[in-house]
């Protein structure tokens, strides 16, 4: 480990954009955007799997769905080609500069080769990746306001859940008066269809919002969401069966872009994923999250629930999109055994592990591998029981009536997945934002992150940060400054008073009705792409990866097997490591090493080939729904481990 170095000149590159500059919301702060640095473009412009499509199935299939990406102004050529008979331009993202089309398998390698063209990859299909508030920390953290339904509850907060709908008939979307929280619907799979009530056809979606911000309606507040003042905005992107397609989603959050000032949206739940192919520079989910990140907005996205194979041995490297995307927070899923103590909680065995092998192929044919650090944290995601839509669900069997009624709009149902650990961190992103509405994307992640709890007897590739920890991100995040602005200096003050005990203490009624508790140590630190950062600087001093425009892999510079910190965006006194760490329960910081920065910088063929196991959300740790995204190049095997085993 290093402390920070000032570096010299960075390599920088102009990114150009057919839009103005995007404007940010009143809410986020102002502060300083540096130019990323360069990166080296793909030598082809057409994805791994839409080149073997070309190779098996240009024969028998005439027709593709694709996802056009472009880096300049249509020229007389491209836009001849894509009026031409058999071309069909299906939507157009303005904010992203990417079009979906279908066209013949043949005009492919053509579309291609034009130079306003940056991408073409498939319009893949996107799928689910599917006691809260006590175990983690939430009570605590509202006994700070006071305690009471008047406390933070993320009131003024609007988030957009992206899944199969929401049901707005459930009790648990009641507002204190009588309304409706859901303020806004939206059918992205069916524009047309007369879906007025949104019951929700799969129930994924209403589960989720439950989780992020359900109330405490339901037997006395035991199934409570983790934000039941925010606002819901409900933009249905899955169908019936809980399947999508990555132009479905595009739409969904090109339409955030548009109103987010309209409806407040500071924060976006996805809960659902597809396999992440390409490099997150390239993939056209991740550009898209990126630049809804850049304007001001938390995007939270599930990691995967493809941790273990069909043997159900360990296996690392199966992050989905847009999960293996920097600026977004990915989140693992933990096992709490249902108790509100956290001392037993373990990372779910079907939580998948990084880091992201999407990648990119050079000039010479060589995979360059993004290698990045994944998830950053992990929450509560095993047999969470939350609202249930009305009659249909696959997950009928799953279904409860805790208070005995069997009235449609108080049913509850339990599931399992990582799916059911992002609603937990999207509500705790718009608790903070609540407490500091001045709070950037990257400051609610870095104030997650810091103070999460590291869980003995998981690396870093398992648990990111650690597990999330309500009550102290809460208590960080009141003392943020709401002064920042673009003249902000790298090292200025943070915090407007006492730096906080790096320690949470739970409070909690065993299973006998005794009175007990539960304290931990904060991680101290947070990942920075492909290793981490620690240090007391991080939380009292103004970092420049804080801003808009920046993701943290910009504040280190690496070379020779040593990490120096930019001294343009990282003050002097945060430890980097020259490792990847497993943290085993110990603060970031103090682990031993998994792999060096060398060994996971290389971009050798770390996995062989094989199948991504099912994606879907999870009846249990065994049990899969919806197991239908199967692709080649994903099967980690030099890295797969039997469970109990350690690296």
């Amino acid at each position: 480990m290093v402390t920070s170095k000032p570096s010299y000149i960075l390599s920088l590159a102009a990114l150009f954009s057919l839009l103005l500059n995007l404007s940010v919301g009143a809410s986020a702060v102002s502060v300083r955007q540096p130019p990323r640095r360069a990166v080296e473009a793909p030598a082809d412009k057409i994805s791994p799997d839409m080149r073997e499509r070309l190779r098996t199935e240009s024969q028998t299939k005439q027709t593709a769905g694709v996802i056009l990406q472009l880096n300049g102004r249509p020229t007389a050529r491209l836009n001849a080609l894509l009026n031409r008979r058999g071309v069909h331009v299906r939507a157009g993202f303005k904010h992203f500069d990417a079009l979906a089309l279908d066209l013949p398998m043949s005009a492919v390698e053509e579309l291609a080769s034009y130079d306003e063209v940056s991408y073409v990859s498939p319009d893949r299909e996107v799928g689910l990746l599917g006691h809260v508030s006590t175990t983690t920390g939430l009570e605590a953290a509202r006994a700070q306001f006071g305690g009471g339904s008047y406390g933070i509850d993320g009131s003024g907060v609007g988030v957009a859940v992206l899944d199969s709908s929401i049901y707005n008939g459930h009790v648990m979307f009641d507002s204190a008066g009588g309304s409706k929280r859901v303020v806004k619907n939206v059918d992205f799979v069916c524009p047309t269809c007369k879906t007025a009530d949104f019951k929700d056809m799969y129930g994924h979606g209403t589960h989720v919002a439950g989780l992020l911000a359900g109330n405490g309606r339901i037997l006395s507040g035991a199934y409570e969401g983790i934000a039941p003042g925010a606002t819901l905005i409900n933009l249905r992107v899955l169908d019936g069966n809980g399947a999508g397609a990555v132009s479905v989603v595009l739409r969904a959050l090109d339409w955030v872009m548009d109103n987010r000032a309209a409806y407040q949206i500071r924060v976006v739940n996805l809960s659902l994923g597809t396999p992440a192919v390409d490099s997150y520079r390239n993939d056209p989910l991740c550009k898209a999250v990126r630049r809804l990140v850049d304007a001001g907005v938390v995007v939270v996205a599930a990691a995967g629930n493809n941790g273990k194979d069909a043997s159900g041995q360990k296996v690392y490297g199966m992050i989905h999109s847009p999960g293996n995307e920097p600026s977004a927070i990915t989140v693992g899923a933990t096992n709490t055994f249902g108790t509100d103590a956290r001392g037993d909680d373990a990372v779910a065995t079907y939580s998948s592990r990084g880091p992201t092998r999407s990648y990119y192929t050079d000039a010479a044919g060589a995979r360059h591998y993004d290698n990045l650090v994944k998830p950053e944290l992990v929450a509560p995601g095993n047999k969470l029981v939350s609202s249930a839509r009305t009659n249909y669900s696959p997950f009928q069997s799953n279904i409860t009536y805790p208070e005995g009624s069997v009235d449609d709009s108080r049913k509850m149902l339990y599931l399992s997945g990582t799916s059911m650990a992002a609603p937990v961190v999207s509500g705790a992103a718009a608790l903070l934002l609540q407490a500091n509405p001045k709070l950037t994307p990257n400051m609610v992640k870095m104030i997650l992150m810091y103070t999460a709890q590291p869980l003995a007897g998981f690396n870093t590739f398992e648990q990111g940060a650690g597990e999330i920890n309500v009550e102290g991100a809460v208590r960080l995040a009141k003392l943020v400054r709401t002064d920042l602005s673009a003249g902000t200096a790298v090292g200025a003050p943070l915090l407007t008073g006492a730096v906080p005990a790096p320690q949470t203490t739970i409070h909690y009624v065993t299973s006998s009705g005794s009175a007990a508790s539960t304290s931990f140590t904060w991680s101290q630190g947070i990942i920075l792409s492909r290793t981490y950062a620690a240090g007391q600087p991080l939380i009292t001093a103004y970092q420049g990866i804080y801003g808009l425009g920046v993701i943290y892999g910009d504040g280190v510079i690496y070379g020779d097997g040593v990490i120096y910190g930019d001294g343009a965006l990282m003050s002097d006194g945060v430890i980097y490591g020259d490792h990847i760490l497993t943290s085993y329960g110990t603060t970031i910081g103090e682990g031993s090493p998994f792999l060096s920065v060398g060994v996971i910088y290389s971009d050798g063929v770390i996995y062989s080939d094989g199948v991504i196991y099912g994606d879907g959300t999870l009846l249990s740790d065994s049990a899969f729904v919806a197991d239908c995204l199967t692709r080649g190049d994903y099967a980690p095997q030099n890295l797969v481990l039997t469970n109990g085993e350690r690296p």
